[in-house]
């Protein structure tokens, strides 16, 4: 009898969590921009997803004010001694962006936990060079294109 009384409230609980699971789960599929009043990326262009090899470093005049660190900003992180991958998938790396960033330096647009970890280490890298805007040449690395990072991958403790 007790384990009757046990087994049914058992039961009974199973029951009650599976349905607050799903009701947090189901219901009509959300649609539209899920932070209102934030503007959400472009899709990436994939014709200017390049991949390159090169140092982290922090950017030359960097700030010390503190940052919202969940910003993506291209004023924080450099990649020096940059050397252009050109093994990439098909239908990457052909625009005239892309083709046209021979660069040794590029800004690395990214929020602050996504490469602060790299600094002073070498690195694969990866995104899409962003078309240049109209910056001063006192502004960091002055005409420096500007790589939006969406991948990187340490593959040296320390840079040469």
């Amino acid at each position: 009898m007790i384990a009757r009384a046990w087994f049914g409230g058992v039961l009974a609980l199973v029951a009650s969590l599976s349905t607050s699971t799903a009701a947090q789960i189901g219901g009509k599929p959300a649609k539209g921009n899920p932070t209102p009043g934030t503007t959400q990326p472009e899709p990436p262009n994939l014709a200017d997803r390049i991949t390159l090899t090169g140092c982290v470093q922090l950017a030359p005049g960097r700030s010390v004010a503190v940052v919202d660190s969940n910003t993506p900003s291209d004023s924080r992180f450099a990649l020096t001694n940059a050397v252009r991958h050109k093994t990439v998938p098909p239908g990457t790396g052909g625009s005239a962006v892309a083709e046209g960033s021979a660069n040794r330096t590029y800004r690395l647009e990214a929020i602050e936990s996504q490469l602060s970890a790299f600094v002073g280490t070498k690195v694969e890298i990866s995104g899409q060079v962003k078309r240049r805007t109209g910056r001063s040449p006192g502004e960091g690395h002055g005409n420096a294109p500007t790589l939006q990072v969406e991948f990187v991958q340490k593959i040296a403790a320390a840079c040469p």
